[in-house]
């Protein structure tokens, strides 16, 4: 479990083939405080476990299903990833509660200076737009960020404050690069437990229908 607060930003070293997925080396210092083998951590969002531990850096493997569903596929020497380690128990949880399990991938559609703030617009699928409520909760790149608006049918938008934006991998961010998305992690199990409402043309629409599947 992580809480979408990024430790640091760490450095990509090395992308070694293993198997049908790769192993990365990643640079560090913050992450590597007290890091045991075995432990997990985010990297842009996707919760991975360490498996050899140095001075400066550890290596973590990613299999192919990772790489096919999120950004990590397009991981290369030299590209700054953000880093959380796993929340401990009793910690403060200052972001939201996020799991490390990316849902999709959206893409930037556009990235716009205020003087106080940023402002970036992502496209995101069906299935996380269905639990993405306006000042509800959205992770991108291992970020717990403030759903600011839902300027269109399928893109969100997130207000970014300048010290996230520097002690975040965002200041790396053009229009068009892939984000790691994980909706929010209530919601999904929500809308799993009640099911999705019909699109039929019941009385009362999809939201009577729900309750009726439900006995009221």
């Amino acid at each position: 479990m992580f809480t979408g607060i990024v430790e640091e930003v760490g450095s990509v070293v090395s992308v070694q083939p293993a198997g049908h997925g790769v192993e990365l080396r990643i640079a560090a210092r913050a992450v590597l405080e007290g890091m045991a083998l075995g432990d997990s951590v985010a990297h842009d969002g996707v919760c991975l476990t360490a498996t050899s531990i140095a001075d400066e850096s550890y290596t973590v493997q990613a299999v192919a299903t990772t790489l096919e569903r999120t950004t990590l596929g397009e991981l290369q020497p030299g590209r700054r990833v953000n880093l959380e380690r796993a929340m401990a128990l009793g910690a403060r949880l200052g972001g939201h509660m996020v799991a490390g399990h990316v849902d999709a991938v959206g893409r930037v559609v556009s990235i716009r200076p205020r003087e106080e703030l940023t402002l970036i617009d992502f496209t995101v699928p069906a299935e996380i737009a269905a639990v993405t409520v306006q000042h509800g909760s959205i992770t991108l790149n291992g970020i717990s960020l403030t759903v600011n608006d839902l300027p269109a049918p399928g893109v969100v938008q997130v207000s970014i404050i300048p010290y996230t934006r520097q002690h975040t991998n965002l200041l790396d961010l053009r229009v068009g690069d892939g984000v790691n998305l994980e909706g929010d992690m209530i919601g999904k199990f929500v809308r799993h437990m009640l099911g999705a409402p019909s699109a039929g043309g019941a009385p009362g629409g999809p939201a009577g229908d729900l309750m009726r599947g439900w006995g009221y």
